[in-house]
């Protein structure tokens, strides 16, 4: 199980001036290719991803 700290990407997104309301309609985009190249990453290792 893997999970993203949404809090810490809106802090993030706040520091770089982007509106909150920008940054919640950008994370769902955003976690899908993470996990992709995450699971991409686990199964060029060698794991069962």
């Amino acid at each position: 199980m893997l999970g993203w700290d949404m809090g810490a990407a809106l802090d993030m997104g706040r520091a770089l001036g982007i509106s909150p309301l920008a940054v919640a309609e950008l994370l769902p985009v955003i976690e899908t290719i993470m996990v992709r190249k995450t699971n991409e990453q686990i199964n060029k290792e060698g794991g069962d991803g």
